[in-house]
């Protein structure tokens, strides 16, 4: 995903609470058998999904909550904004 995302930056990934997705997180999903990050570009809380773009404008399609493993919280040492309240369990950039 370029510009968010060079190739060979290293991110970070937490797992997410697909509930509280919202439009410009980057999200780990599963999509035609194959996990990737993506855009969310739209949320559907009714149907309990969300679109997935890439940040050039192509939509790849609507995928289910359950089907979104995690959310990017980090590209190369740098916080994501607008992740907190949305990741489940211990937060993975705070010392144990």
């Amino acid at each position: 995903m370029v510009p968010l995302i060079r190739s060979r930056q290293q991110v970070v990934v937490a797992p997410v609470d697909a509930s509280k997705l919202e439009v410009g997180d980057i999200v780990l999903a599963r999509v035609a058998g194959a996990v990737y990050l993506h855009l969310v570009s739209a949320v559907d809380p009714a149907r309990r999904r969300v679109q997935i773009s890439n940040n050039r404008g192509r939509v790849n399609g609507w995928t289910g909550q359950a089907r979104v493993f995690g959310i990017c919280v980090a590209v190369d040492g740098v916080p994501r904004p607008g992740v907190d309240g949305k990741t489940l369990g211990a937060d993975p950039e705070s010392p144990s």
